[in-house]
């Protein structure tokens, strides 16, 4: 797929910083987006930067402020980066306690193309619910970016600060492009 509108999703870590780089890269490939961040998130990223760049107010709530538009376009793609342990944990399970969570649940669940990319370290990379949460995102076609074939592995504790340059923003993008043209339809935003 050439074009198209993406829905990212960040989560409280380091490279969500970052996370005007993948919206540069999509929107150089002729892709809408627009960014979900979850509560924490709100602490690590510049919205004024992202909407600027999205032409749509970072989302986070189920309420918009008076006056905002909250319809977006059909979404095409979801990337979910980074993902924390926490979230990908929450995710598997259809946790859905905050309107990330509710975004997300309900995009996997219209089999909208999904790309999650986790940060976090190798000691909870090493823990049994990640694992399992990371299977189950895969046995439903979720597209997670992680290990020795992808190129993105866990840190070690204690040194995310170091890993953040790398974080694989282009990967994702072209991971959800990729799954994107094998899909069969839109779908419709469901804020």
């Amino acid at each position: 797929m050439t074009n198209g509108h993406l829905q990212i999703v960040v989560c409280a870590a380091g490279p969500a910083a970052d996370v005007t780089q993948l919206v540069t890269t999509a929107t150089q490939q002729s892709w809408t987006t627009a960014v979900t961040a979850t509560p924490s998130a709100l602490d690590f990223i510049d919205a004024a930067a992202i909407e600027r760049l999205t032409g749509h107010p970072v989302r986070s709530t189920y309420r918009s402020s008076p006056g905002i538009r909250r319809s977006l376009p059909a979404t095409d793609a979801l990337i979910i980066a980074p993902a924390t342990y926490n979230s990908i944990n929450k995710i598997a399970l259809g946790i859905a306690d905050n309107y990330a969570m509710t975004t997300i649940a309900e995009l996997i669940g219209r089999q909208v193309p999904t790309v999650v990319v986790p940060f976090v370290n190798a000691a909870l990379a090493n823990r049994a619910p990640f694992q399992r949460a990371v299977a189950n995102l895969r046995d439903e076609r979720v597209r997670v970016i992680l290990g020795t074939a992808d190129g993105w592995e866990p840190h070690p504790p204690g040194s995310g600060n170091s890993r953040q340059r790398a974080f694989p923003w282009t990967a994702a993008f072209e991971a959800a492009t990729l799954m994107a043209s094998d899909a069969p339809v839109s779908s419709t935003d469901p804020g």
